[in-house]
């Protein structure tokens, strides 16, 4: 993935809500850090061990880890504010699909998740545009993503834009292996 921003900032309005889309930079790795941490443990700490959340945080949301994450060239993190404060985050990273995703190009979407009082307001919808638009803008054919079986709104709202089972794959969390679903959104790229 090329270090070019954004475009532009998106901004849209949703349900009386204002929401502003831009590319996270590094100097944003201690705000994705606690917006992750925060939004994780919302998700998930109601269905999950502590000791295996407390590992699986340590491991994948330290500022340091955020910071590295920010500088690679293969990711794009955005994040989704109102009034300047974060109500969201979504991450795009270049990696190896697994083999269920025959596309050439493919762009994994590993993270997208609001803020629990943001949910339901327009986040997530104006995070998963920008990303389909950004996806579209750098010429992928398709988004693939995992998501926890047991995670029924998730899965709910991502079949709503258009994604489709097309397998599974392991999930780790701390000792617990569990079994992400792979859905799989293909995209238009026009010809060049």
């Amino acid at each position: 993935m090329d270090t070019n921003t954004l475009s532009r900032p998106v901004t849209v309005t949703m349900q009386c809500m204002h929401i502003t889309i831009r590319q996270a930079g590094v100097e944003d790795h201690e705000r994705i850090a606690s917006l992750a941490r925060e939004t994780f443990v919302d998700s998930f700490a109601a269905d999950n061990r502590p000791e295996d959340m407390a590992a699986y945080l340590e491991k994948a949301f330290s500022p340091s880890i955020q910071a590295a994450e920010l500088t690679e060239p293969s990711s794009r993190f955005l994040i989704a504010e109102t009034g300047g404060k974060p109500v969201g985050y979504a991450r795009l990273v270049e990696v190896l699909a697994p083999p269920c995703i025959k596309a050439k190009k493919p762009i994994q979407l590993s993270r997208l998740y609001a803020r629990k009082r943001s949910i339901g307001s327009g986040v997530g919808a104006a995070l998963m545009t920008a990303c389909i638009e950004e996806a579209t803008r750098r010429r992928y054919d398709g988004i693939w993503l995992g998501v926890w079986g047991k995670n029924i709104r998730a899965i709910r709202f991502y079949s709503q834009w258009g994604f489709v089972q097309v397998g599974t794959q392991p999930f780790v969390l701390g000792n617990d292996r569990q079994t992400d679903l792979v859905l799989w959104l293909p995209l238009d790229v026009p010809p060049r």
